[in-house]
């Protein structure tokens, strides 16, 4: 399945904001768990992902931190700020609003089966 430019430029920031919310993470390592957590229909490029963390800095969202790990390579470690926290609760409650929305459309329209609500959303 394709899934839209447009669409996977409106989720961008979430998903990384909801990665980093689980703990520090670096360019790649984030890019293979958005391909993990989407099953493959998601495989984001670098050209994607550091200008969004760029943005997400400058934003105040999350920071960073060069470090190389032992008998490792040196890698740009990013971080969530309380802002970026802050942020993520926000993007989730706009993000629920856009489902419960398309799932009402889904739901009275016969021709297209209804989808099962996402995992995330099973503790609301």
């Amino acid at each position: 399945m394709h899934i839209t430019k447009d669409l996977v430029a409106a989720s961008a920031t979430p998903l990384v904001l909801g990665i980093l919310a689980e703990g520090e993470s670096y360019g790649y390592a984030i890019l293979k768990q958005v391909n993990e957590l989407s099953g493959g229909r998601l495989e984001w490029t670098e050209g994607l992902l550091y200008p969004l963390l760029h943005r997400l800095e400058r934003l105040g969202h999350v920071e960073s931190y060069w470090q190389t790990p032992p008998g490792g390579r040196r890698r740009k470690y990013y971080r969530i700020t309380d802002q970026g926290l802050a942020e993520l609760v926000e993007q989730h409650r706009q993000w629920a609003a856009v489902v419960d929305a398309l799932r009402g459309v889904w739901n009275t329209t016969r021709s297209i089966n209804p989808i099962a609500a996402p995992a995330w959303e099973a503790g609301r």
